[in-house]
């Protein structure tokens, strides 16, 4: 395919905005500043999940260790009214009932205790991480108001560059309707039609050609856009640089 040399920075730059649109999808519009403020947000989310599952932890095992305290107090409550029966009771068989059930209470008081002893130990660590989601949820709010007053920015400034179908319509505008037509075809083919060649690799498959096809390519007429012998993309040759 032969071009205008002039000309063909255009088509390499109507494919290469072509490529990129269709690449990003529907977050082709979307500016990098609101992209960061959409992952903040996601952040927010999920954070404040974080944290409601953390605060719930502490809740549950606020409610555990007032459960134990309760039990607690009703065992020290009924050892001490076996204590005060005992000084009074003066049969054998209900002094045994009343001793055995004195040091059931006893025993079960010390498991409680220890029980009490664990559930302290594990709420603080809740507690410590409860609060440490909070402030990373206080820093992430600084950080969305920051991104936030950033992206209301670029959206602004970018509603008022052109379209990209309008400028792709630009493009195409200054060129040969034959061209456009043959980079249309070879697109159909590779997904890719036009690409950059930087002396080395071709810019549509990334292959670094043999020494022969590079000097090829190199050696073709100005206005000659020789294709890739990997994967047919007509190439607009650079330098090895890439300018």
């Amino acid at each position: 395919m032969k071009l205008d040399p002039t000309q063909q920075t255009t088509l390499l730059e109507l494919a290469t905005t072509e490529r990129a649109i269709a690449a990003a999808g529907d977050r082709a519009t979307e500016t990098p500043e609101q992209q960061d403020l959409d992952r903040l947000l996601d952040e927010q989310r999920r954070m404040r999940d974080a944290a409601a599952s953390a605060q719930m932890a502490v809740d549950d095992m606020e409610a555990e260790i007032l459960r134990i305290q309760e039990d607690e107090r009703k065992l020290r409550r009924r050892e001490r009214d076996n204590k005060a029966q005992l000084g009074a009771e003066t049969d054998p068989e209900r002094r045994r009932d009343l001793e055995h059930d004195r040091y059931s209470a006893k025993s079960r008081i010390a498991d409680l205790m220890a029980e009490l002893q664990e559930a302290h130990n594990e709420i603080h660590a809740l507690r410590n991480n409860r609060d440490v989601h909070g402030a990373q949820l206080d820093d992430l709010e600084v950080k969305i108001g920051t991104a936030r007053r950033a992206a209301d920015a670029a959206n602004e400034a970018a509603a008022a560059l052109q379209d990209p179908a309008e400028h792709i319509a630009a493009l195409r505008a200054q060129l040969p309707e034959d061209v456009v037509a043959e980079y249309e075809r070879q697109k159909i083919e590779n997904e890719v039609g036009v690409a950059a060649f930087n002396g080395r690799a071709c810019g549509g498959c990334f292959i670094v050609l043999p020494p022969a096809d590079r000097s090829a390519i190199a050696g073709a007429a100005a206005d000659e856009l020789p294709q890739c012998p990997n994967c047919g993309s007509y190439l607009v040759r650079r330098g090895p640089e890439g300018q």
